[in-house]
C-alpha cells in the first residue's frame, strides 16, 4: 500500500510505524505501534516498549493475509502473546476473511483489550450512494446464526465524530 508518513510517501509493505491512533475505536488517542505484515513478536514488543506504545495495531495498511490455517495460527499467536504482555491489540481484517477466522475470534470474545477492526470497502460513497442507502448486518441464511438482522442508514454512519480524514494519518513515523 502506498501511503504518506511524516517522512514522506512510502510503499514498503512489511513496515512498522508509530503514531497516535486517530480512528475512532476504543484505542483512540493511544500511542500505537502499527504493524504492517507479520513480524517477530519479540521485535514488536521491544519496539512498542521503546516507543512507549500501549496499543499495537496488527494488519495495518490492509496487510492481514489469509491463505490457510497456518496464517491464522500466526496471527493468533501474535494477538495472544501481545495481550499477555498487557498491550491493547487491534487486528484489522477485510470483511471477506471474517468467516475464515471465526474459531480464532471466539478465543478473544471476552478480551477487553482486543479490538477487531472489520474493514468494509465501499468505494465512491459520496458519488454513488444516496441519502437512503443502507448497510445490512446480515446472517449467513434465514435464522441461521444471529437472532435477526441489523440495518443502518449509511448517511447516519457517516457522522463527523466518527470520521477520520486522510490528513490525520500523515503524522505516523516509520521505524
Amino acid at each position: 500500500m502506498k501511503r504518506e508518513y511524516i517522512t514522506g510517501i512510502s510503499d514498503i509493505e512489511d513496515i512498522m510505524f508509530v503514531g497516535v491512533e486517530v480512528e475512532h475505536t476504543p484505542a483512540h488517542g493511544m500511542t500505537t505501534l502499527f504493524v504492517a505484515g507479520k513480524h517477530d513478536i519479540q521485535n514488536i514488543i521491544d519496539l512498542a516498549n521503546i516507543n512507549n506504545c500501549s496499543h499495537i495495531y496488527l494488519g495495518a495498511n490492509q496487510s492481514f493475509t489469509y491463505k490457510d490455517e497456518t496464517d491464522i495460527t500466526e496471527w493468533e499467536y501474535l494477538v495472544i502473546g501481545l495481550l499477555k504482555e498487557e498491550f491493547h491489540v487491534t487486528l484489522d481484517i477485510d470483511i471477506k476473511f471474517y468467516q475464515h477466522i471465526l474459531d480464532t475470534l471466539s478465543l478473544f470474545k471476552d478480551e477487553n483489550d482486543f479490538i477487531l477492526m472489520l474493514s468494509v470497502k465501499i468505494p465512491y460513497m459520496e458519488e454513488c450512494l444516496n441519502y437512503n442507502a443502507c448497510l445490512k448486518l446480515d446472517d449467513t441464511d434465514f435464522n441461521a446464526t444471529n437472532p435477526g438482522v441489523w440495518v443502518h442508514r449509511i448517511h447516519e454512519l457517516k457522522s463527523l465524530d466518527k470520521f477520520t480524514n486522510w490528513e490525520q494519518y500523515k503524522s505516523d513515523t516509520p521505524i
